[in-house]
């Protein structure tokens, strides 16, 4: 049995100091975000989604990222998901963008409301056929199911129900996430990592530096 302790990482890639961030936390992800995807060998978009049900018991599970603008940033589910469960009673979250090999991690946290119908519509219908049927063939998502083989019998049903356009399932949509944080994480050398916390006061973003 290996001994987790004795693994070393340097994180000595790069560093963040304040002069290097921009004023507004958005264009900071958008700089991030662009060098991420540069990047081969990794999936950029993942990103973690934590929620929290009535009782405040939390759950976390990874999702790609579909836009995100000033408005904020997007995710598509099954509203009979336990994630889509979670936010109708608690419309909160905390999403964490985790980019190894640039040893970068971003935190945004803030309220959550539905996409509009137009926009989940619209982003449905460019999504291929194959991920069309699946929404449907999930649903409800994250109830239990006797085997494989029923999951994939009713693909094949569905795809004879829609030989032409799939339309929306009436319980499959977007999250969009109003930030109201965010958090910038470079590693350092030594654990010695830099963190840069901004938070919002009316329409003025404040940064603040962590311990790390």
């Amino acid at each position: 049995m290996s001994d987790l302790a004795e693994l070393r990482k340097t994180y000595a890639r790069s560093e963040l100091r304040r002069s290097d961030l921009h004023a507004e936390p958005l264009e900071q992800f958008r700089a991030w975000f662009a060098q991420a995807l540069s990047e081969a060998g990794h999936e950029p978009y993942a990103v973690t989604v934590a929620t929290a049900d009535e009782r405040g018991r939390p759950s976390a599970r990874t999702v790609l990222l579909r836009a995100f603008d000033s408005r904020g940033f997007v995710f598509y589910t099954n509203f009979f998901s336990r994630k889509g469960h979670d936010l109708s009673v608690n419309p909160q979250a905390s999403l964490l963008f985790y980019w190894p090999s640039l040893e970068r991690q971003v935190r945004v946290e803030g309220a959550v409301e539905r996409v509009r119908n137009e926009e989940a519509d619209a982003y449905f219908a460019r999504r291929p056929r194959e991920s069309q049927l699946a929404a449907h063939a999930s649903t409800p998502q994250s109830a239990p199911i006797a085997h494989r083989a029923a999951l994939e019998l009713r693909y094949q049903e569905l795809a004879g129900r829609f030989p032409g356009e799939v339309p929306r399932p009436e319980d499959w949509g977007g999250f969009r996430v109003i930030p109201d944080t965010y958090e910038f994480w470079q590693g350092r050398p030594g654990r010695l990592h830099d963190r840069f916390l901004y938070t919002r006061e009316g329409a003025i973003w404040h940064t603040s530096r962590l311990m790390p």
